[in-house]
């Protein structure tokens, strides 16, 4: 076998390790298995507190609704905004920064990051936390990817961009077409508990058209019922996510010291 047949087949032997290690975050997909190993980036903060975050906004449409009952509650929240949405209606992401609501960062269009290689990747984050940055005077500091999927690729340009990437403990599967108030409600508490990040959806652009309408009609339940279990809800920069690697000893340390 000459040489160049030899580096050509060790090559093609390559490809599938490559192919597995850029897919490798992917395993973060799955719910129970992401809140057991990987805490931080399911969203594992303070016991004694919720955090409440929004996908896919905003919309000129549906988020005032949503900006109108937490403004009523006095509740603030983070919102995962799409950059081709915002730039579509900056003085609505405006409204939301000036509310006190906590805004970051969705990607550009809501594309699959499997579907894109690491330049087209750190392109679309960049591009999206440069837009956002024009409009509230500020770069946001979180991220979560479309359909929770991460790659190796947007792990590294979401590190490059100095973003942190944050997924969900539990949601509401708000997005079907057959999805009600009560179903929203049921689906979030069965799996909701102090420290988790709860996902709903303040727009229908990726889901059935008006499915926003049942996490508006399960987020008042949805607030009383932690406040009936004595948890404090709002946005993820009040919801104490520890270091990556940070012992579970050290994170009740943590949380001794925020009591105090």
């Amino acid at each position: 076998m000459t040489t160049a047949r030899m580096a050509r087949g060790l090559a093609y032997a390559a490809l599938p390790a490559l192919a597995l290690a850029y897919a490798a975050p992917v395993v973060s997909t799955f719910g129970p298995l992401r809140n057991r190993l990987m805490p931080r980036l399911a969203g594992r903060g303070w016991t004694d507190h919720v955090a409440l975050t929004f996908d896919d906004g905003p919309d000129a449409l549906s988020t005032p609704f949503f900006l109108r009952l937490l403004d009523e509650r006095g509740i603030r929240a983070t919102f995962f905004l799409l950059g081709s949405a915002a730039r579509r209606t900056p003085g609505l992401v405006r409204e939301m920064n000036a509310a006190g609501h906590e805004i970051a960062l969705h990607g550009w269009a809501h594309r699959p990051l499997l579907l894109r290689g690491p330049r087209s990747t750190h392109d679309d984050l960049a591009r999206t936390r440069d837009t956002v940055a024009d409009i509230i005077g500020a770069p946001p500091r979180l991220f979560r990817p479309p359909y929770g999927v991460m790659t190796t690729a947007a792990h590294l340009a979401a590190r490059r961009l100095g973003l942190t990437t944050v997924l969900w403990t539990c949601w509401g599967e708000d997005w079907r077409a057959r999805a009600t108030a009560d179903s929203v409600h049921r689906t979030v508490t069965a799996d909701l508990c102090g420290g988790g990040t709860i996902l709903l959806h303040d727009s229908d652009c990726t889901s059935a058209p008006g499915s926003w309408r049942s996490a508006l009609g399960a987020l008042p339940r949805l607030l009383d019922t932690c406040e009936q279990r004595g948890v404090r809800i709002g946005p993820l920069r009040e919801h104490g996510i520890a270091p990556s690697g940070r012992t579970l000893a050290l994170l009740h340390e943590e949380e001794q010291e925020h009591a105090r």
